[in-house]
Formats: C-alpha cells, structure tokens, sequence
C-alpha cells in the first residue's frame, strides 16, 4: 500500500495499480473502516464515563503500585512531554507514565527507523548527497514514520494535559474532604454602589 501510494503522489498510476495486491488490500480495508468507527464509539463512551465521573465525584487515586510501574499523579509541562516525544517517539509517554504505551512506541519506532534507513538517509542529506538519501530510503516503510511521529507527540502533549487536569481535581477533592469544614459558607461577593462607591 505504501509504495502504491508512493506511485500515485509521484503521477504514476499504472504502478500504484500494478504493485497492490488485491487480496491483502480489501482485509485493509475492512480493518481501516472498522478501527475509524471503532476509536470514535469508544471515544464518545468515554466522554460520557468522564462526564458521570466528574458529576458523581468519583474519587481519584494519587498513587498507584503495579507489576509495570510505579504510578503518581503531578504537575508535569505539556510541551516537556511533547519535546522528549519530539526528540525520540516513545520518551514523551515515559515522561507521562504511560509505560506501555511508551514502550510500544518507541520500539515501533526503531523498527521502523531501522528498516526504511532513516538514519542513513538523514546522513546523506546532511552531507549534501540528496540522491544517495533517496535511493537507500525503503518507501514502504519511510511513510509509516510520519503518523507514528505526529501521534507520539500529540498523544504526550494531551497526556500530560490530561494528568494535569486529574491531579487538580484529585487535589481539590483532598482539601475538601480533609481540611474543609462541612458547615463553612463559602463568602459570595456581590458588587455594588454605596454612596457612589463601588464596593463588595
């Protein structure tokens, strides 16, 4: 698929037909569809699980132990997330404790980086021998890369955005419920004039 769509960006459409291989590309296709409507189901059922959970709150865990990792909410930049997922795919998740996902993308990544001799080719550039980098490149497995690198860093940077946003409320549902007063008034200030002033 790869090289049929390295063909047809390049004006080459007899190729793109003749490299496809008809039995493997209708099973791509019905796995495309199905992940496209799955990943958007399943999104819309988490948003409503995210909704109950912050009408109910539902309590957070600040710590957790596992057999994958040590896990523990705080307060992490987005873009430090997003910048380690920048220099090296994978990084980012690991910044954000997603070990997992951390894990998979950065193998992935070198895989993948290995096989369509990336490296190579970036050497070449930098030494100014363009056509040696296009030649040693592997097309059908250089277009991988770009979806993998644009979704390591988007997913670090919504990750940690996440994280954040759950420790603030783990954080305020701390305070409430140890140092807050059940029958403490919370001031309301109402604004107003009084003898041409304003005043609260």
């Amino acid at each position: 698929i790869n090289t049929s769509i390295i063909y047809s960006f390049t004006g080459r459409a007899d190729l793109a037909k003749g490299v496809l291989d008809k039995g493997w590309l209708l099973m791509y296709c019905a796995v495309y569809v199905y992940a496209i409507w799955d990943s958007y189901r399943s999104t819309v059922d988490l948003n409503k699980f995210s909704i109950l959970a912050d009408r109910e709150k539902s309590s957070v865990l600040p710590f957790k132990v596992s057999t994958t990792a040590v896990n523990y909410l705080d307060k992490r930049p987005p873009w430090t997330a997003s910048l380690w997922s920048a220099l090296l795919p994978g990084l980012g998740q690991l910044c954000t404790r997603d070990i997992i996902t951390g894990f998979f993308v950065g193998v992935f990544w070198i895989a993948i980086a290995y096989y369509s001799h990336l490296l190579e080719a970036i050497h070449y550039t930098f030494t100014g021998a363009f056509r040696q980098a296009v030649e040693v490149t592997d097309p059908q497995w250089l277009l991988y890369l770009p979806s993998l690198y644009a979704f390591a860093v988007y997913h670090a940077y919504t990750t940690a955005v996440e994280n954040n946003r759950i420790f603030d409320i783990e954080q305020a549902q701390f305070l409430k419920k140890n140092y807050q007063n059940p029958d403490f008034i919370m001031p309301v200030q109402i604004q107003g004039k009084r003898n041409g002033k304003k005043c609260t």
